[in-house]
């Protein structure tokens, strides 16, 4: 950030399309300085919200070919004319804060697709690798006019749950396996998965992929049904990131499934819980900002922060006395 950051040029190079524009804005919501995030704020206001994506939030375990799936399906995507971002949040660096993995260097095809967008951002310590800003960035995304943005996260957690906060769907990809693994992914991950996709349905693992499946969709069946949810969702597929065989397939679920929301009024409901709970975790991240920034309150921080090492105090009373010299109690 250079140079003067000008809010209604870029806003009207997003709205045309402009990549350039799209990559140095996501840089501007994604930096800490606090300069930069009050004019992301005013990039934000400029765009507004008159554009929407579909998004789609897509994890899995580790090893099961999150990235293969992700370049399979966006050049499907792309190659029916739509256009598709690509929001990969890898692992922070622990030192420097940076991406680690880079997964521009593991979807060579679509990155150089002139119809996709891939950006590869550090989760910055969130859990679940979800990055705090990754949802500013799915908002420029839209501004951009991109159809679908995809989502990447991690792997597999409990704390996966805040990727659901932000998608239209989620999709959990899964590799072909046997009981253990059912055992091995937590429930909550699969009440939240509106598709389940078990990935390298090919070759030799085709008929341990067809059993995985079948034992998928009998677990998804003992699970409480949703208000949100068709009859026959959520399920469970099988699909060749290497082969293609499904891809087509699943896309016309998460289409299927997106329309009958939309129809059946849960599409705006959904969106409007989403900005509720985005809301609250912003008033939560921004009072502990705020108590580091202060030099009083950051002393009393410090301070509880040592009397709590040396075991003169609890958690719980450590917190409350910073609290009351935030709000003067």
């Amino acid at each position: 950030m250079a140079k003067p950051f000008d809010i209604p040029a870029t806003a009207a190079a997003l709205k045309q399309g402009d990549r350039r524009a799209l990559a140095r804005a996501i840089t501007l919501v994604e930096s800490g300085r606090a300069d930069h995030r009050a004019l992301a704020l005013d990039l934000l206001d400029a765009l507004g919200t008159d554009r929407q994506a579909l998004r789609i939030g897509l994890s899995g375990t580790p090893g099961v070919g999150k990235s293969t799936f992700i370049e399979a399906f966006g050049l499907a995507l792309t190659s029916s004319g739509l256009r598709v971002a690509v929001l990969a949040v890898d692992p922070s660096s622990a030192r420097s804060g940076g991406s680690i993995l880079g997964d521009k260097t593991r979807m060579e095809q679509l990155s150089r697709d002139p119809n996709a967008f891939i950006r590869p951002s550090p989760s910055q310590a969130q859990m679940g690798g979800v990055a705090r800003r990754t949802r500013e960035a799915i908002a420029l995304c839209e501004a951009a006019g991109f159809d679908v943005v995809l989502i990447e996260t991690v792997g597999v957690g409990q704390s996966e749950t805040m990727v659901a906060e932000m998608c239209d769907i989620f999709t959990l990809l899964l590799a072909p396996a046997g009981g253990d693994e059912l055992q091995g992914v937590k429930r909550g991950i699969m009440e939240i998965a509106d598709l389940i996709l078990v990935n390298k349905a090919d070759g030799d693992l085709k008929p341990q992929a067809t059993r995985t499946c079948a034992d998928y969709a009998g677990a998804l069946r003992l699970l409480r049904k949703r208000p949100q949810d068709p009859a026959d969702f959520p399920k469970a597929m099988k699909v060749s990131a290497y082969s293609g065989d499904g891809i087509a397939k699943a896309w016309e679920e998460m289409t299927t499934l997106a329309k009958w929301r939309r129809d059946e009024g849960h599409w705006d409901a959904r969106r409007s819980e989403q900005a509720r709970y985005w809301f609250h975790e912003e008033v939560r991240l921004q009072l502990l900002e705020r108590l580091q920034r202060d030099p009083a309150l950051a002393a009393r921080l410090a301070q509880a922060e040592d009397q709590l090492q040396r075991g003169e105090t609890t958690p719980t009373q450590a917190a409350a006395r910073v609290l009351d010299g935030f709000t003067g109690g």
